[in-house]
């Protein structure tokens, strides 16, 4: 299952993510979308998890929570239609 963060702080990064969201399962990757010019965070992650119930737990206990001093959303991100 795909996952979205929104509203990061610019000092979180990937391996902090990934640590945060691996504490509810198995974690297939985990980025933070970063500006493709300077390398400077977006305020925004990707995660992917395989195990769907693991994902909904992710989502339901870490959204509206806080990180680095953030309050983060957390959102099951829709499959993207080509």
């Amino acid at each position: 299952m795909n996952i979205r963060v929104i509203n990061m702080s610019l000092n979180t990064t990937d391996r902090e993510i990934r640590k945060l969201f691996s504490s509810y399962g198995i974690v297939d990757s985990a980025e933070i979308n970063r500006n493709s010019l300077n390398g400077r965070s977006l305020k925004t992650a990707h995660i992917n998890m395989p195990v769907e119930a693991q994902a909904r737990q992710a989502i339901q206990s870490l959204d509206k929570s806080t990180l680095d001093g953030k309050i983060i959303s957390v959102t099951e991100q829709p499959a993207q239609l080509y």
